[in-house]
């Protein structure tokens, strides 16, 4: 994660996912455990676990829960570093001393006067020469080294020499030649103190002597000014007097304005008040309308006598069939009887008597 994840919107799912994970490790950190959430949670449960772990850290939560739905924004990174700062308060950790790096010199140069011999133009002159004669350039270092031997080499033996036999004239001749290489550089350090103090007065100088060009200019522009709001104070007098009568009228009218503001007020009161009662009414009566409508359309209506009717034609036609069908049914009823008696007749009159069975009677 880098450090603006959860400052800028990129992918609220995941960085909800994110903030939630985080949050119950921190927690846990902190000494309370807390169940790590699952990506198919309830966002809802887990921020509310979340602020209550909060909350008994002793950590204000002045904004609604919604706010850290999305994952990301000032809610979420302040959830964030309470659960942070307790987590190291339980951990026991402590900030360390910073170790600074060394900071390496730079050298500048410090431009004077031609008159004056500084050592960053006697530095100057040295390595110019150098750069001229390089083959006679002397190391002091190794010229203490030499130095050091001789005079320990001197020293283990006796003195021989009580008396110089050198010319006076070779000598100097001999300084003069090597005068130049025997220059000593002294490298200047910017930090000292003195170049601070030179710089400091020369910074005073400049401002005194800008002072002094400055200063008549002031002067000069405080007059003007001063002149000029004499002369407002006299013209806002003078126009206080001249406008007094008005001032007072107007404020009377500004008073009669209140008086009637507030009476408005009071009236539109009134006046909403008697609104709110007609509108009540008027639904009371588009209701008792709608009732009435209702009743008379119900009284008014054929419909149901036509249905009446209607059932009445067909109950007669109903009839009508049912009479048919008893006639027919009767017909065939007295078909049937007579069709009976018919037969009982022939089979009476195709019965016959035997003679023999006559005469012996």
């Amino acid at each position: 994660l880098n450090r603006h994840y959860f400052a800028l919107p990129t992918n609220p799912g995941e960085q909800f996912f994110m903030f939630c994970t985080l949050a119950a490790w921190l927690i846990t950190k902190a000494g309370h455990p807390f169940e790590q959430p699952q990506e198919y949670d309830d966002p809802n449960a887990t921020i509310s676990n979340v602020l209550s772990e909060l909350r008994s850290f002793g950590r204000p939560v002045d904004f609604p829960p919604s706010k850290l739905k999305a994952g990301y924004g000032e809610q979420a990174c302040y959830v964030l570093d309470c659960l942070a700062e307790e987590a190291l308060k339980y951990t026991g950790f402590s900030w360390k001393r910073p170790a600074y790096p060394t900071e390496e010199l730079e050298e500048e140069e410090i431009t004077e006067d031609d008159a004056e011999l500084t050592l960053n133009k006697l530095e100057e002159d040295v390595v110019e020469e150098e750069s001229d004669n390089e083959e006679n350039f002397i190391d002091l270092n190794a010229l203490k080294a030499q130095t050091y031997r001789s005079d320990i080499n001197d020293s283990a033996r006796q003195e021989e020499i009580l008396q110089s036999t050198t010319d006076a004239a070779e000598w100097n001749l001999e300084v003069e030649r090597v005068l130049p290489q025997l220059k000593v550089t002294v490298r200047t350090d910017n930090k000292d103190w003195r170049i601070h103090v030179d710089q400091m007065h020369q910074h005073k100088d400049g401002i005194e002597s800008s002072l002094k060009e400055t200063r008549g200019y002031l002067d000069k522009l405080h007059n003007e000014i001063s002149r000029t709001l004499e002369k407002i104070n006299s013209r806002e007098k003078y126009i206080n007097n001249q406008l007094e009568h008005l001032v007072q009228e107007y404020r009377s009218a500004q008073a009669l304005l209140s008086e009637a503001k507030e009476k408005y007020q009071e009236g539109s009161g009134g006046v909403t008040e008697r609104i709110r009662v007609l509108s009540e009414i008027t639904e009371v009566l588009e209701r008792v309308k709608q009732e009435t409508e209702e009743r008379g359309s119900s009284m008014t209506d054929g419909a149901p006598l036509v249905k009446i009717k209607q059932a009445l034609t067909k109950l007669k036609q109903e009839t009508i069939q049912m009479d048919i069908q008893i006639g027919v049914m009767e017909h065939t009823l007295l078909q049937s009887k007579l069709k009976e008696k018919s037969d009982m007749t022939r089979d009476m009159h195709a019965t016959m008597i035997p003679e023999s069975t006559v005469g012996a009677y």
